[in-house]
């Protein structure tokens, strides 16, 4: 292994302050490369489940789900090696470097899912909203830290009129008109979520970054950081489903290669009444249909297995 690492340990993401805006784009011509890969250890948690009689649109958004009238939320996405997927690692403390070229991302909802599941973005940047289904959405965004949540803003995501309201058994989409907004993290702050407001199992979580030097961990759990200019840096991963962030320390010297690894431990599950699956007579699909005619809840799209 060429450089080092040294584990800082478990820290809250709030801790290393927000973005300071202070990077300079420079040509680097002696960049190094840091490699790695982010592991979950131990037994990863079972997924959320959503009692989809609670919720609008069971039908369309049953679609996916467990036929049983369940629909499922996994928020831990993990290779036969403990991989984890949608890590988001950082590097802290690059005052120059690459240029930071970067898209506003844009997320979708199509299916009753809100995609990509995690992203990076830039405070006071926009983002993009479209509605993919012939359903209404409600997109709520909310700022975290561990004193708390607000909204960042709350904005119906309407449908593009001129998009069919088709059948459960139909799987077609067009896009709806934008929404598009700015992401205003308050002081300190720096991860948000994106949760619709009539399906809470749609959600999607961002992190500022404060320059280019990120990556999402892929299928396998690896990443990438290229052209990092030599100095001592701190790399922080950090992921939703986890209760703050890894940060290990690297020395990148010219042209060399740093690998490194970090490993999350599982968290314990913790899971309420509305998000188990517990089959209740009151709630079961069979109730759908005591106003009118029956509906079922046909997993065409997808079937989800516990």
């Amino acid at each position: 292994m060429k450089g080092f690492t040294g584990m800082l340990g478990l820290l809250s993401l709030v801790l290393l302050g927000p973005p300071a805006w202070s990077y300079q784009e420079v040509p680097v011509t002696d960049g190094g490369t840091i490699t790695g890969k982010v592991l979950l250890k131990g037994k990863k948690p079972p997924a959320k489940a959503y009692n989809l009689v609670l919720f609008p649109e069971p039908a369309y958004c049953g679609r996916i789900s467990t036929g049983t009238g369940w629909r499922l939320l996994d928020e831990f996405q993990v290779s036969e090696d403990g991989g984890l997927q949608n890590a988001v690692v950082m590097l802290e403390g690059v005052e120059k470097g690459k240029p930071f070229a970067y898209t506003p991302p844009k997320i979708q909802a199509q299916d009753c899912i809100f995609s990509p599941a995690v992203m990076a973005v830039r405070d006071r940047d926009d983002i993009a909203v479209v509605n993919m289904d012939p359903v209404v959405h409600d997109v709520q965004v909310y700022e975290v830290s561990p004193s708390g949540s607000d909204v960042i803003f709350h904005r119906p995501l309407r449908l593009n009129p001129y998009h069919p309201k088709v059948g459960p058994q139909t799987h077609e989409h067009l896009p709806g008109e934008p929404l598009v907004d700015t992401i205003r993290l308050s002081k300190n702050r720096r991860i948000f979520l994106i949760e619709c407001g009539f399906h809470a199992y749609m959600q999607s979580w961002g992190v500022a970054v404060e320059n280019p030097y990120y990556a999402i961990t892929d299928e396998e759990g690896t990443f990438t950081l290229p052209d990092v200019p030599p100095g001592v840096y701190t790399l922080v991963a950090w992921h939703p489903g986890m209760g703050g962030i890894l940060a290990t320390e690297v020395a990148i010297l010219s042209k060399e290669t740093v690998k490194t690894r970090f490993e999350f431990q599982a968290p314990p599950v913790d899971r309420s009444a509305h998000t188990t699956m517990v089959e209740n007579p009151h709630y079961g699909v069979d109730i759908l249909g005591i106003f009118g005619d029956p509906v079922e809840i046909l997993p065409t799209h997808e079937l989800q297995k516990p």
